[in-house]
């Protein structure tokens, strides 16, 4: 198991090979974003924890890391968010909760209630438009650094964020 140390920004733990000085810079200068974005997707700090692990691994796994080294910030926030999304589904597939549903209908809704309901509408969005939908309304990317990012015009992100947002506002409404 890998274990982060966020100060430091090395890994400790490692199997017998070590981590090359690529992985490393990467690991360094992108683990902050990559928390934090898992973190406001999550809102647990555990299952942040595990998205900065998974993307990780995930970059430790390719054989080139200076050509990871030289992915934009962007990129590392879409792996968290994709990575927070799967989370997310696996989570409501296994009927997982971290509130009871069991409650009377009659509570007004928390902030904290209507969040993890937030979570669950995105859980049902295709894995695209969650991701376009958490990188543009939780971690502020612009229209056209989306448009960049999924190679699309920047008119067609704001017509599909448009109709992304009408689908969560139905799924919050059920």
């Amino acid at each position: 198991m890998i274990t982060a140390s966020p100060e430091v920004g090395e890994l400790t733990n490692m199997p017998s090979r070590s981590v090359s000085a690529g992985f490393s810079a990467v690991y360094a200068q992108h683990y902050d974003a990559v928390f934090r974005a898992a973190l406001r997707v999550t809102g647990n700090q555990a299952d942040a924890e595990d998205v900065l692990q998974t993307v990780f691994l995930r970059v430790l796994a390719q054989a080139d890391h200076d050509e990871a080294a030289r992915r934009p910030a962007a990129y590392f926030r879409r792996a968290a968010v994709n990575a927070a999304v799967d989370l997310l589904r696996r989570r409501a597939a296994h009927g997982e909760t971290t509130y009871d549903d069991t409650a009377g209908q009659a509570v007004v809704d928390t902030p904290l209630l209507l969040k993890e309901r937030l979570r669950r509408a995105v859980a049902t969005l295709q894995e695209d438009d969650a991701t376009l939908f958490l990188l543009r309304h939780v971690e502020g990317l612009s229209l056209e650094e989306l448009a960049t990012l999924f190679q699309l015009e920047k008119n067609n992100i704001g017509v599909r964020l448009h109709r992304i947002r009408a689908r969560l506002q139905k799924e919050l409404e059920r």
